[in-house]
């Protein structure tokens, strides 16, 4: 089983089962989406020790403790799912990480993102709209998929640019996956 050195940043007891299904790692459980100052501290000093992956599920909660830590502590890792990724097999239940298979758990922690200090601006919204990811009728589906394939998350046009840039996605990245886009589109 791989080992991860850095601690696996995650929101409850399920989550860590499940990603002890998939690696062996060590995770910080937040708890939930309130994340105290107290748990601030122990991060910076585990981001210090060991460094952090923060592996929240793809909904609101999860990405607010995302901003939260990526804002307090430079430098984090990020590993995201798609959110059909983190669907529960039964009719009912949560969103998220603890639905994810062992598979999607290894990928998604194979392909993580370094937090830049201080990014400096690659994409511009006039890079979405040029791309079709804002302003027309399948924006919402093209920044979904762009997401998927950088493994980025989804976010709206004004997210998305903060994403693309925070994560220091390269141009050439970028425009091999709108390419993707585009062609599945034409094959729809």
């Amino acid at each position: 089983m791989t080992k991860v050195k850095e601690v696996i940043v995650v929101e409850g007891k399920d989550d860590t089962k499940q990603i002890l299904k998939a690696v062996d790692a060590d995770t910080y459980e937040t708890n939930g989406s309130a994340i105290s100052a107290d748990d601030i501290t122990r991060l910076q000093k585990l981001q210090q020790r060991r460094g952090l992956i923060v592996f929240t599920d793809p909904d609101f909660n999860g990405e607010r403790i995302r901003k939260i830590i990526s804002q307090a502590i430079p430098g984090v890792k990020h590993a995201f799912i798609k959110r059909d990724e983190g669907v529960p097999t039964e009719a009912h239940g949560s969103l998220g990480v603890e639905h994810a298979s062992p598979a999607v758990i290894r990928a998604s922690l194979a392909h993580v993102y370094t937090q830049a200090a201080s990014p400096a601006p690659t994409f511009s919204s006039r890079d979405l709209q040029a791309a079709g990811l804002v302003g027309q009728a399948d924006s919402r589906k093209r920044r979904e998929r762009l997401g998927q394939l950088l493994k980025i998350g989804y976010g709206n046009g004004k997210q998305l640019v903060h994403r693309l840039n925070m994560f220091q996605i390269t141009r050439d990245d970028f425009n091999q996956a709108i390419q993707q886009i585009n062609q599945e589109a034409k094959d729809e």
